[in-house]
């Protein structure tokens, strides 16, 4: 094995001592998660963070690739492998995966898939470790002597019947896809969502779906986390036995695709499920963690937080034009996107609520936030990140993010510092350097009466 990092100082913070602590306000203060970092000699990255606390332990595999990686005319095969992975592999069986956590006690079986990543987890008895990580090594080694050209397109209709239900045939879901095709180009890998096109779908082969298995679901492309009730110099055997064996591999180089220069364009889109109309506005924006990133996160906070953003009072409480407003700033591993939505009341001046928001956003533009509107924010992102290692898989999935973004897994404090450093000036910054007021993407949604059937 070749060591990479070695443990961090300082034990982990139980829950209940982290529920009882104020909200850090330095990094000094800041919780810090134990955790080693290695990589087997077949190139798979090991995270272990031990915590005694309880008997369970949750297990994480992150594979390094998204919707945003895939090539042109091959869109949702990322979520599709999502699906193909719970099929069954050549020990366990078929469709034996979520049959087995059961029968061991374990919770939270799941996986999900992003334009940056998927990820496949679940939490399981101490005692039974070993069958979690035999069934991740078993699916990651042994997936295609199991794989049919039956069994694909069983998962290839779930996967289409999962958009119709998520995204075709629900209200402002034209929205999503419109905005989208407006903000990229074709050929770019985020012009279509991560749940991929009807047509992309119906048209991928059997060797399609093993390419992409074998260019991407390698150990050298993947990282197994461990986080829970365990001991490191035991449970390091114990992935050896399970994964040191995997034949070794390459991680596949990313192509680094940018943001499209900006441009202005407006959209309206007949939404037959929808009962209000609503309006978007959105702009390309920094990376995530990139710098801006967390201006724009604040920004937006600012301008549509429930209660007391600048957008929310004035449109949802004084003047009464919307029911909702949103806003937010939605990093990914090539670019971002920032955005600002209202719902409007029936009876309200679709013109008048475009007035409002461009003379807000202009606002923002020639002037700073106010102290107090970001010590809000601030302090909401510091409230949040310890919330969020209240559970074991909360915190093997911050552990794995900092890790895929960062290339180093304790980066909690680094994270909530570039909030800390942010000052009304940068957030004014940010907003003049990306909301380009001459150069929105607009997306205006109409109700259009009875759903005229089920999208293809």
């Amino acid at each position: 094995m070749v060591p990479i990092r070695s443990c961090r100082g300082g034990a982990l913070v139980a829950v209940a001592v982290l529920a009882a602590t104020a909200v850090p306000a330095s990094a000094d203060a800041d919780p810090e998660l134990a955790f080693e970092r290695y990589r087997l000699p077949n190139g798979l990255e090991v995270i272990l963070s031990p915590d005694r606390t309880v008997p369970l332990v949750a297990v994480s595999v992150w594979y390094h690739v998204g919707s945003g990686y895939e090539n042109h005319g091959k869109s949702g095969f990322a979520h599709l492998f999502e699906h193909m992975l719970f099929q069954g592999s050549k020990h366990v069986g078929e469709d034996r995966h979520f049959e087995t956590l059961k029968t061991i006690g374990g919770d939270g079986v799941n996986g999900t898939t992003n334009p940056n990543r998927t990820n496949y987890f679940e939490v399981v008895p101490s005692n039974q470790l070993a069958t979690a990580l035999w069934l991740e090594s078993d699916r990651m080694a042994y997936l295609l002597p199991l794989l049919t050209k039956k069994s694909l397109d069983n998962q290839i209709e779930v996967v289409r019947n999962e958009r119709r239900q998520r995204y075709d045939n629900v209200p402002y879901g034209k929205a999503r896809f419109a905005l989208y095709e407006a903000l990229y180009p074709e050929g770019h890998p985020y012009r279509y969502l991560t749940i991929g096109k009807h047509e992309d779908l119906t048209t991928a082969s059997l060797d399609d779906v093993i390419g992409f298995f074998q260019t991407w679901y390698v150990p050298a492309n993947a990282t197994l986390t461990l986080v829970g009730d365990f001991d490191v110099a035991t449970v390091r055997p114990l992935v050896d036995r399970w994964f040191a064996t995997l034949p070794s591999s390459t991680r596949p180089a990313v192509v680094h695709v940018p943001a499209p220069r900006p441009r202005a364009e407006r959209r309206v889109v007949e939404d037959g499920f929808a009962k209000q109309r609503q309006i978007t506005w959105s702009w390309h924006s920094p990376a995530q963690f990139a710098p801006g990133d967390a201006e724009l996160d604040i920004l937006a906070s600012a301008l549509a937080r429930d209660g007391i953003g600048r957008l929310y009072k004035i449109l949802v409480h004084e003047r009464q034009l919307a029911t909702s407003v949103s806003s937010w700033q939605s990093g990914s591993t090539f670019s971002g996107i920032f955005s600002v939505s209202a719902t409007l009341r029936s009876d309200a001046d679709l013109a008048e609520v475009e007035r409002v928001v461009v003379a807000e956003l202009g606002r923002v533009r020639a002037g700073p936030l106010a102290a107090k509107e970001l010590a809000r924010v601030v302090t909401a992102e510091e409230a949040s990140a310890i919330y969020g290692l209240e559970s074991l898989i909360g915190r093997a999935e911050q552990l794995q993010s900092y890790n895929h973004f960062l290339d180093d897994p304790g980066r909690l404090s680094w994270d909530l510092e570039r909030y800390r450093a942010v000052t009304p000036r940068s957030v004014q910054a940010a907003a003049t350097a990306y909301i380009d007021l001459e150069r929105p993407v607009v997306i205006v949604t109409m109700p259009g009466g009875a759903p005229r059937g089920a999208a293809q």
